[in-house]
């Protein structure tokens, strides 16, 4: 799964662990890799906000948090308020890829998870943020019957290897303090799977699917 080649990666996330728990085996993998990672909830958590930090450290990456709102009732954002919040965050430069939430969601069900995905590709599509490709989160939890899982049908299906999962896993429960017997413990993904786009165009044709289809 490693590679040699060094590329430019922003991953693009909701909250404090989200990078960890749906990408965190890729990142792990990709040693070569400068990543940017913006969490664009929590930055005023005192305690989340700290851990972030220190995921960072243990995922070899840099980053940074935003305050978007996280109340507990999901008040659906303005797109426009989420595109912003991105942009103010997100360094001004080409990345080779970008990595963020499915616009459907990873489980049943988070609005902010859901919005951030959409303004991702909005961005792309308007040429406001500049990249190669992007990934986005190939999960589901079969309308909550089961803990998130890798949808097999994905373009990138991806097993990780058990020392990088007990990389990611460690970081899960130890730096962020997880119990074991947590949602999030019991989630994080053996096999990360991800939704592959090289050009705007297709992944904004691909949105518009998604909100026809709902």
């Amino acid at each position: 799964m490693a590679e040699s080649q060094s590329k430019t990666v922003a991953v693009i996330v909701a909250h404090p662990d989200d990078e960890t728990l749906w990408a965190g085996g890729t990142i792990l993998s990709h040693p070569t890799w400068n990543c940017f990672i913006v969490s664009l909830c929590r930055k005023n958590d005192p305690d989340r906000a700290p851990r972030f930090f220190e995921a960072l450290k243990m995922l070899k990456s840099e980053g940074i948090m935003g305050d978007l709102d996280d109340g507990t009732e999901q008040v659906p954002l303005k797109i426009e308020e989420v595109e912003e919040a991105i942009l103010s965050l997100l360094p001004s430069k080409h990345f080779d890829l970008i990595i963020t939430h499915n616009p459907s969601g990873e489980y049943t069900r988070h609005i902010r998870h859901e919005e951030v995905g959409k303004a991702v590709i909005n961005l792309w599509n308007s040429d406001k943020i500049l990249t190669s490709e992007i990934r986005l989160f190939a999960y589901e939890d079969g309308h909550k019957t089961y803990y998130p899982k890798a949808m097999q049908n994905a373009a990138i299906y991806q097993p990780l290897t058990k020392r990088t999962w007990q990389k990611k896993f460690s970081i899960i429960t130890k730096t962020y303090g997880y119990d074991k017997e947590s949602w999030e413990a019991k989630t994080s993904p053996l096999i990360e799977a991800f939704w592959h786009f090289t050009h705007p165009f297709i992944a904004k044709k691909w949105l518009n699917q998604i909100k026809n289809d709902k």
